[in-house]
């Protein structure tokens, strides 16, 4: 297959880079030599697995410099949060490293007479890691150094918005000295992609992105019989008790609504407030909205930069659009930013109320700054109102009472229960989703029974005679 993929820079609208697509004859050689070059390193301790994975690690640290301008003019978030990301990234790699000895040691029944018996973790093979956008570094990391240290051969495909972050992987990896043929960055197509799956050339998917982009990879490995983990999509809420910090509560979930321009799958959508607060909470959230500083997100005074693209900016202006025409109030004058405009972007920041379920905006992903903000009177009905949602990949709730949490935590279908907290993964806790957030898990000592397959060894002792 000919063809080139470009990534159009959301910062002016520019070609910022492109790549040919890979040839069809180029991944079967990378199959092979992927294949070949698992085959040794399963039999490489984990010890010595991580003496390639930790100078991986710090070999991207040390890019940092090119890393964080990259991302800017890549996909738009500003250049004072683009260390934030690399921190993110090596937190999480360097504890997945750290657990790898211990997350995939023989698991040992009790004992029994005659017998020796035992599981051991098996390396799955190869598998395919399918990265997106918007936290780049962070979601291919997920599952590129676990598969790694787990025995595993890797193949990256990143998003055509992130070209460049898939290039910087494999620069890693190399300057790590990384065995040759075990890992592989792909410009591919989406038909490659679904090619790779359907004619079963991997033994794991591990895919970050759309609903719609899941239920494709699926209808691709059906009959494959490969696991696949499918970290999907978010309308994530919190819930406001009347017993909250409300400075601190506000504070928090500005930040976990408009962090990145809202294009995360666990940023806060939605938010539920105990009727004695509501209106100091509203109050509080707008005007911390109003204090953004929308612009260039190569400008160190930027807090806000655009959105993806245009289409993007537009799919969340037509929501506020609607929910606006069926009742809802809309809070930040859009005036006060003014680089935001049709047509481009750049958005500003929106802040709704009088909104109910009946309301795209309620129901929908947004993937873009905006949260509407509902009252209500109890526990029960933040609950309820939580739960009315095909998705189910983060809630939060917001109070001092930690026995209250706990009981709330039970009852809400979430992948991850934060009290006080929102908007992001703990490498220690399984991340992991519910209904259409998506199956499977990254991270955690969990993460790596993704990985890996559990084969059983029992072996009976002969009798003399």
């Amino acid at each position: 297959m000919s063809g080139k993929v470009q990534c159009i820079s959301p910062v002016d609208g520019g070609l910022y880079a492109e790549r040919p697509l890979v040839r069809d004859s180029a991944i079967a050689s990378a199959i092979d030599a992927a294949r070949e070059a698992q085959a040794a390193w399963r039999d490489v301790p984990v010890a010595g697995r991580a003496e390639f994975c930790s100078r991986a690690v710090d070999a991207m640290l040390g890019m940092a410099g090119e890393i964080i301008p990259e991302l800017a003019w890549q996909m738009g978030r500003p250049v004072r949060y683009g260390q934030g990301e690399l921190n993110g990234f090596e937190e999480r790699a360097r504890h997945m490293i750290a657990i790898a000895g211990d997350s995939l040691q023989d698991i040992v029944p009790e004992d029994k007479e005659g017998f020796v018996r035992y599981i051991r973790r098996e390396p799955a093979g190869l598998v395919f890691t399918i990265a997106p956008w918007n936290y780049p570094y962070l979601t291919a990391v997920n599952s590129v150094i676990p598969a790694l240290m787990a025995g595993n051969a890797v193949i990256l495909k990143h998003a055509r918005q992130t070209l460049l972050v898939g290039q910087r992987f494999a620069q890693a990896f190399e300057a790590a000295g990384l065995p040759e043929g075990l890992f592989h960055n792909l410009v591919l197509s989406h038909e490659q992609t679904a090619a790779m799956i359907s004619g079963g050339n991997v033994d794991v998917v591990c895919f970050t992105g759309s609903v719609g982009g899941g239920a494709s990879i699926e209808r691709s490995a059906a009959g494959q019989f490969m696991r696949l983990g499918l970290e999907l999509g978010g309308k994530d809420p919190a819930y406001v008790r009347a017993d909250a910090d409300l400075d601190f509560t506000a504070e928090n979930l500005v930040d976990g609504a408009f962090f990145n321009s809202g294009q995360s799958c666990c940023g806060i959508e939605r938010i539920y407030v105990h009727e004695n607060k509501f209106e100091p909470f509203v109050e509080k959230f707008c005007a911390l909205a109003r204090d953004y500083v929308l612009g260039s997100p190569l400008d160190e005074a930027t807090t806000l930069g655009p959105m993806v693209n245009t289409d993007a900016a537009d799919f969340v202006r037509k929501q506020i659009a609607d929910a606006a025409g069926a009742g809802a109030t809309v809070h930040i004058d859009e005036s006060a930013f003014p680089d935001s405009k049709p047509g481009t972007p750049y958005m500003a920041p929106q802040v709704l109320t009088g909104v109910d379920h009946s309301m795209r905006v309620m129901t929908e992903e947004s993937f873009g700054p905006v949260v509407g903000i509902m009252s209500v009177k109890d526990d029960d009905e933040a609950v309820a109102l939580m739960n009315d949602s095909e998705f189910g990949l983060t809630a939060s709730v917001w109070t001092q009472d930690i026995e209250a949490a706990r009981r709330i935590g039970g009852r809400v279908d979430t992948g991850t229960f934060f009290m006080n907290r929102c908007d992001y993964l703990d490498p220690a806790l399984a991340w992991t989703g519910v209904k259409h957030s998506g199956s499977g898990c990254t991270l955690s000592r969990v993460g790596y029974e993704q990985l890996t397959r559990p084969k059983s060894f029992h072996l009976r002792h002969s009798t003399a005679g």
